[in-house]
């Protein structure tokens, strides 16, 4: 690949490696900052998919889409006040679509203008049926230490009705392909509540998922979202009774082979947790590039603004238009459903100065929503710590809802 040029307007601020030089000291409590980079191409778009994502046709635009991606990155610099990246997240679409020398470029040059953490966790998306062996070993050189791998199910009457393009042997091939490559962390993907399944169903992909030894899982309940093929044309889903049997059996069933549930559909064994998503949660900082990217970012003048970049890649990829789409400082109203969207899909919940920490709030502007959370019995009555019942897990919409104003 040529040499990146930066091409729309960028940063006035100078770039220096090791971080952005600031005309003001970084504030010791910014948050911890993290890096998504959404690849937004797909072999095929899946039914129940609401990402931004689009089918590739012939040739990608590899090199037009990097040199994007790495402009609007410089264009995010001055955010970054002298902040190491604590984690990187390529997703998208299927980012392992993209060569392996695509995807050291782009850390190449994102790291030449700003510090990896010593234990910078860099996770990339794979589907596969995207991925060779060759791939692998190549990802695991270039500094990519987790993997991703969408599952989703073993058997193939699922997969087929989640328009998936793998089969249950290329799924295998692919996990095996990532241990020979040194991946000693690596995520599986897996959805339940599928069309037709029951509960035998349900369990015997779990137990595959476990034969395999990720070090995390990802199981989650398929939902139908608005602009996705399901939502027009609705399959035919298992009922709450069989649903309620499926979560309840699978939670067993993965504690008792050493996987921890942390959030609401994340399992991990001991000291794997995923760091970039648990930086979500905590309410930490993330730059977005990518077409539909989205940002979190505070300021040290205490201003909270969340930004989006235009979705279709085409205008994204255009030099007579801007990244951003989008805008919004959140205001001291919103902070607090804000802070707690994340921090309550812990299972544990977080420290209760966290949200002091992360919004410049103080603990008192909880109280009317929290006291009324702790009566439903859907909030834990623990005034050093912000956390869910059970309950309130499972009922997340509406603990939620006490802290709207």
């Amino acid at each position: 690949m040529p040499k990146i040029k930066m091409t729309k307007n960028t940063a006035s601020q100078p770039i220096a490696s090791g971080g952005i030089k600031m005309p003001w000291a970084a504030l010791p409590l910014l948050p911890p900052l993290a890096l998504y980079i959404h690849i937004p191409w797909c072999v095929r778009k899946c039914p129940y998919c609401d990402f931004n994502s689009h089918t590739a046709h012939n040739v990608l635009p590899q090199e037009e889409y990097v040199n994007a991606l790495l402009d609007d990155f410089a264009q995010d610099l001055n955010t970054v006040y002298n902040r190491k990246l604590t984690s990187i997240f390529f997703g998208g679409g299927t980012p392992s679509l993209f060569s392996a020398a695509a995807l050291s470029y782009i850390l190449k040059n994102i790291e030449a203008h700003i510090q990896f953490a010593d234990e910078i966790e860099i996770t990339l998306e794979v589907n596969p049926s995207t991925v060779e062996q060759e791939n692998f070993v190549s990802y695991r050189k270039l500094g990519i230490n987790r993997l991703s791998i969408g599952i989703q199910s073993f058997q193939k009457n699922k997969l087929q009705a989640l328009g998936r393009i793998h089969d249950a042997d290329e799924a295998l091939r692919a996990v095996n392909m990532a241990h020979k490559a040194g991946f000693n962390n690596f995520n599986l993907d897996l959805i339940y509540g599928l069309p037709g399944q029951s509960l035998g169903d349900a369990l015997r992909d779990l137990r595959q998922a476990i034969i395999l030894k990720p070090t995390h899982l990802s199981w989650y309940q398929l939902t139908i979202e608005p602009n996705t093929i399901f939502w027009s044309q609705p399959p035919t889903l298992p009922e709450e009774n069989t649903l309620w049997e499926i979560q309840k059996a699978g939670q067993s069933l993965l504690a008792k082979n050493g996987y921890t549930q942390y959030e609401v559909s994340a399992y991990a064994q001991s000291g794997y947790q995923a760091q970039h998503n648990l930086n979500y949660w905590n309410f930490g900082d993330f730059i977005g590039i990518g077409a539909g990217a989205h940002s979190k970012l505070s300021h040290p003048d205490g201003r909270i603004v969340r930004t989006w970049k235009t979705r279709m890649p085409n205008d994204y990829m255009n030099l007579d238009k801007t990244f951003q789409a989008g805008t919004k400082e959140l205001t001291k109203e919103e902070l607090p459903f804000e802070f707690l969207m994340n921090a309550l899909r812990l299972t544990e919940g977080v420290d209760a100065n966290l949200y002091t920490q992360r919004t410049n709030l103080d603990l008192d502007s909880l109280n009317k929503g929290r006291s009324q959370a702790e009566y439903s019995g859907l909030m834990q009555i623990k005034p050093s710590q912000l956390a869910a019942t059970n309950r309130g897990q499972l009922f997340l919409n509406d603990l939620l809802q006490k802290f709207l104003n």
